[in-house]
């Protein structure tokens, strides 16, 4: 598969798998992907994937900012 150049073996999560991590639903990683928040890959179906390194990226500033506004 081709959508892994640069990223060699890297797992691509689906929207489902990103929004369990992050506990939000399908639909609104999908607005994040839309809205430049998150990058995702097309695959030769039409579907999003996102690279795993990334989503986990995203995750840890969140929490990060989580634990500094308490």
């Amino acid at each position: 598969m081709t959508a892994t150049i640069g990223h060699v073996g890297e797992r691509l999560l689906t929207p489902g798998e990103v929004a369990a991590l992050f506990r939000v639903d399908p639909k609104t990683v999908t607005r994040w992907a839309t809205a430049g928040r998150i990058g995702s890959i097309r695959t030769p179906g039409g579907h999003r994937r996102f690279r795993e390194s990334e989503v986990k990226t995203l995750l840890a500033e969140l929490t990060t900012e989580a634990s500094h506004n308490d």
